[in-house]
């Protein structure tokens, strides 16, 4: 047991690196953006560029990563994401920064699906369940400890950039030096929308209306704590805490969700994220520590729902399709994040900086709405008839590359598809 355990520890290592710079160099971008004073709606662009680059990675790379083989190509990745993020600290323009920013979420999926897939690799059947609960909490306190970096250095300079540029260059030591042996060609499935909404509606349209309200917060929250006068550090904090409500609050959902029908706990949750939006949105406050309560609550609803939809989901699926629904709820999810900032980012600059909460309290108001209506028309599995409910990072897109290592896979099913 401690072999596989110990040989993953570079891995998770370069990941954490990874991560950080990913978070710092995610909430650095709409900060830096204000003072240079680009419009509201070139900063949501930025998101909707990002999540567009990491759905392409997500389905371009595996075909990078078979020519190069996984260590090249990571480090080909990790070193283009430092290279960038240098020139997003040297290039401070808003067309340069939507085109540079496609091309981080390109690297960052290629990444992650190398990372994930080693990861699987070292993986054994005994202790598949703690490597990937060890990788979801890493990914949290990674993603964290990258937003709270901004809040100490100086947003104006150039020192957060050359810093992101390190963090990615650190994540590629671990990997370069490592002894372990390349991990077997990355696991690809098909990708059939039709047959996923017949699978599961509310999985579907959940989905693709959470990754608008998730895109939309994950892009402009920083911008909104701006507008509304609060300081660098309690932005930093609102950003982390919402992430880290959700993810402290996804356990205790999940296994309602194992004991009652999923689609009552995905709509409560929506219209709880709902409701705290459409407050935050009336009430229009602008005393730091009351947003960031405000936020936290709204992240502890917005941040459960993603792995119960997926849950949901597999309920229905074939244990062999389990990477297949997996990846066609990936693209569901980052379509919905392309286009939630930028329709926040519309509505901030039309409107009022709240604006952003009218973008997800309509997102989370109408899964919820539809969740009522799909439970009207369809039975519910069976409660011992359901899947385990598993954590998932809401925070980031998943890769497929991580449903392969979510242990409710069929790993040798898995690797025989991809030798196929």
């Amino acid at each position: 047991m401690l072999s596989p355990l110990g040989s993953i520890i570079a891995l998770l290592l370069g990941t954490a690196f990874l991560l950080t710079g990913s978070g710092l160099h995610g909430l650095l971008l709409p900060l830096r953006g204000q003072i240079e004073g680009f419009p509201t709606a070139s900063l949501g662009a930025l998101g909707a560029a990002w999540a567009a680059g990491f759905v392409a990675g997500c389905f371009i790379a595996p075909r990078i990563v078979r020519r190069a083989g996984h260590v090249r190509a990571f480090g080909a990745f990790a070193a283009s994401g430092a290279i960038i993020a240098l020139l997003t600290g040297m290039w401070v323009d808003p067309a340069g920064w939507i085109i540079l920013r496609i091309f981080t979420g390109f690297t960052m999926a290629g990444a992650f699906m190398v990372i994930e897939s080693w990861l699987n690799e070292k993986s054994t059947n005994e202790n598949r369940g703690t490597v990937f609960g060890i990788y979801m909490m890493l990914t949290y306190a990674s993603l964290t400890a990258g937003q709270m970096t901004v809040a100490f250095g100086n947003v104006s300079s150039t020192i957060l950039f050359m810093t992101t540029g390190i963090l990615f260059c650190m994540a590629l030591i671990p990997t370069a030096v490592s002894k372990a042996v390349s991990p077997e060609p990355l696991a690809q499935a098909s990708l059939d929308l039709k047959a996923l909404y017949h699978n599961s509606p509310v999985a579907f349209v959940g989905c693709l209306l959470i990754g608008m309200a998730n895109g939309a917060w994950g892009t402009l929250g920083a911008v909104y704590g701006g507008l509304i006068g609060i300081s660098t550090l309690q932005i930093a904090t609102m950003m982390s805490i919402a992430v880290l409500a959700g993810a402290a609050l996804q356990l205790p959902a999940g296994r309602l969700s194992d004991r009652v029908d999923r689609r009552y706990v995905i709509a409560g949750g929506a219209f709880g994220s709902g409701i705290v939006g459409l407050l935050i949105l009336l009430t229009a406050p602008r005393d730091g520590t009351y947003v960031i309560i405000m936020t936290a609550v709204y992240g502890a609803f917005a941040y459960t729902m993603y792995s119960i939809i997926v849950a949901h989901a597999n309920d229905y699926a074939a244990p062999e399709d389990f990477v297949k629904v997996a990846s066609g709820l990936l693209f569901l999810y980052g379509a919905g994040t392309m286009m939630g900032p930028l329709i926040g980012g519309f509505l901030m600059e039309s409107l009022q900086p709240e604006s952003l909460f009218l973008t997800t309290s309509v997102a989370h108001i109408g899964l919820g709405l539809y969740a009522l209506l799909r439970i009207s028309r369809r039975a519910p599995i069976p409660a011992d008839e359901r899947e385990a409910f598993k954590t998932l990072p809401s925070e980031r897109a998943v890769t497929p590359q991580a449903a392969v290592l979510d242990p409710r896979s069929d790993a040798e099913d898995t690797a025989s598809e991809s030798d196929s």
